[in-house]
């Protein structure tokens, strides 16, 4: 044990979560950790007014612990808009497990994650996510009903990764439709950058409808299921920005559209299932909107997993989550043309509609 002990003053001169760029008025964060099964988490809670917050928990080897708290903070936070702007009665919440899924997870550290999400009463509700499975949700469904994302045959929705995809598919149909005039994917040249299981699902949607697909994976066997499976072709280029393709589609970790890489993109449109694209949404949304680029929120169009899961709380009819998913085409169109009505970002006019939202439901609570 160390000796050496941040004192009261100058922790509070680090600020370290109210100062964070991405702290965003969270209602609550709350630090986890196990000596026993290792386990070091983080669960986000960035907004309760529409309901109870709901998102997935990831996986990841971060490089620090400040990385993990930047990574939380910004995705619990899309996770409320997420959730407004598809008219589900929820909040925004998400949690991280700082490790490597492949050589750190075990059944007793998932577990006693579990008992973490249970203790807050259900103010939380998590999911899978990037590093973590169905299988660990089940695990989890063992020490708390506040877990979505359960197997079929326990009686929950599965993996919801498919419907993510078909929303993520439903959005780029519709960009497609404002930036060309024809939401008929058929011939156009399209850049998947990450080929997981939503990822692979959305190429498979993409070739049957006759795109042309071409896949970048850091997995060259992942790259090369997608060739013999799909008919995909893989990226050979020197610079995966400045790929001479119709649309952009990045399906693996955000911030791909930085300083480095917006002003290099060739792409028409950007529709893809990637949490937090833009690095700076007020910087490099303007940008995209500058240069003719449309782009697609991806708050907006990822948002078929938790449209999903949440049919296992309100008890969706069958079929009713991939109606609701595929409505995301008229959102995305809406949001559109509300950008180019109010001369705003389509990021800008994504957060707006969703924040009305919320500023309504609070509204009506504050009068029952």
């Amino acid at each position: 044990m160390t000796s050496e002990i941040t004192t009261p003053v100058e922790l509070k001169k680090m600020d370290p979560v109210f100062g964070q760029l991405s702290f965003d008025n969270h209602e609550q964060i709350v630090f986890c950790h196990d000596k026993d099964t290792g386990l070091k988490a983080i669960i986000g809670i960035h907004n309760t007014v529409m309901g109870p917050a709901l998102g997935g928990t990831r996986m990841w080897k971060y490089a620090n612990e400040w990385e993990a708290l930047n990574d939380v903070l910004r995705l619990s936070r899309g996770m409320t808009y997420k959730s407004a702007i598809t008219g589900l009665n929820l909040g925004g919440g998400k949690a991280v497990i700082i490790g490597d899924s492949k050589l750190d997870k075990t059944p007793e550290m998932i577990t006693k994650f579990g008992e973490f999400v249970n203790s807050l009463s259900g103010k939380y509700i998590t999911a899978e996510d990037v590093g973590t499975t169905t299988e660990d949700m089940d695990r989890i469904s063992l020490v708390t009903n506040h877990v979505t994302g359960i197997s079929v045959e326990k009686g929950g929705s599965g993996n919801p990764s498919p419907v993510t995809a078909y929303g993520v598919y439903m959005g780029m149909k519709a960009a497609a439709k404002y930036q060309f005039g024809s939401d008929n994917l058929g011939g156009k040249k399209v850049l998947v950058q990450g080929t997981g299981h939503v990822g692979e699902t959305l190429i498979s949607y993409l070739r049957k409808e006759g795109a042309e697909v071409f896949v970048s994976d850091i997995h060259q066997d992942k790259m090369e299921n997608m060739v013999s499976n799909y008919g995909a072709k893989i990226f050979t280029g020197a610079d995966l920005y400045s790929a001479d393709v119709d649309i952009y589609s990045p399906c693996a970790l955000g911030a791909t559209i930085n300083d480095d890489t917006v002003y290099k993109i060739n792409a028409k449109v950007i529709a893809g299932a990637a949490n937090n694209q833009l690095a700076v949404e007020s910087v490099h949304g303007k940008i995209l909107r500058e240069r003719g680029i449309a782009y697609a929120p991806d708050f907006l169009i990822n948002a078929g997993g938790i449209i999903n899961v949440y049919g296992e709380i309100v008890k969706y009819q069958e079929g009713e989550a991939i109606r609701r998913t595929e409505n995301i085409y008229n959102t995305t169109l809406e949001i559109f043309n509300f950008a180019d009505v109010n001369n705003m970002t389509t990021q800008q006019a994504a957060m707006q509609i969703a924040e009305n939202r919320i500023e309504q439901r609070r509204k009506e609570n504050a009068t029952k």
